[in-house]
């Protein structure tokens, strides 16, 4: 069974096509070009965006109170398994040990991912929903497949009568980016903390 499960790895959150105010998250297989989206909620994708990011909240979000508390205990995530894919919904279960015991916890997928990228926990699939919901995309030259870490994927047009974040100067960004901090919109500061990190690895 274990020669069965796919290791996978988070390539980043974009907005979703199928869903309104919905968004996707991209899980690449690891060594393997298969992708697989998964649609989740707002405050999920806020949550795994801000951590992709490196942006640190005024205040601990939910999962990062729920790491405090497991590191507290001496309680460590193993791992990560999506194991069962029905009716267009991810079934995931997390395995926790505290050296004398080991328990598997069944999650709701964008949570245990959420958790999974702040313990560095390993995620796996079975071949069988990889086959079924993954599929193959041509990434660009510049696309390092090593980095594990994940990012922000732009799937909207540019719109010609908006102004680029890009053309905007590295203090006038990192001011909008301390203001949506402050208003707790994390989702826009991980866009503009991303800029802000191309921009400097430029000069």
């Amino acid at each position: 069974m274990a020669n069965d499960r796919v290791k996978l790895r988070v390539l980043g959150i974009s907005y979703s096509q199928i869903q309104t105010g919905a968004y996707a998250l991209v899980l690449a297989q690891v060594d393997g070009p298969y992708r697989i989206p998964i649609i989740i909620g707002a405050s999920e994708a806020q949550s795994i965006a801000i951590r992709l990011e490196g942006i640190i909240p005024p205040r601990p979000m939910t999962h990062d109170l729920f790491v405090s508390f497991a590191h507290a205990f001496g309680v460590k995530l193993q791992e990560v398994f999506i194991y069962k894919f029905e009716d267009g919904i991810f079934s995931s279960e997390i395995t926790f040990t505290d050296q004398d015991r080991t328990i598997v916890l069944d999650a709701r997928t964008s949570d245990a991912i959420a958790i999974a990228i702040r313990t560095k926990a390993a995620i796996y699939t079975t071949k069988e929903i990889l086959d079924e919901t993954g599929f193959i995309l041509e990434e660009s030259p510049e696309e390092d497949d090593d980095d594990t870490t994940g990012r922000i994927l732009n799937t909207e047009d540019d719109t010609p009568d908006e102004p680029k974040l890009e053309n905007y100067a590295i203090e006038e960004l990192e001011r909008t980016l301390e203001k949506l901090i402050s208003q707790e919109n994390y989702e826009e500061a991980a866009k503009v903390s991303e800029i802000i990190n191309k921009k400097k690895g430029q000069s």
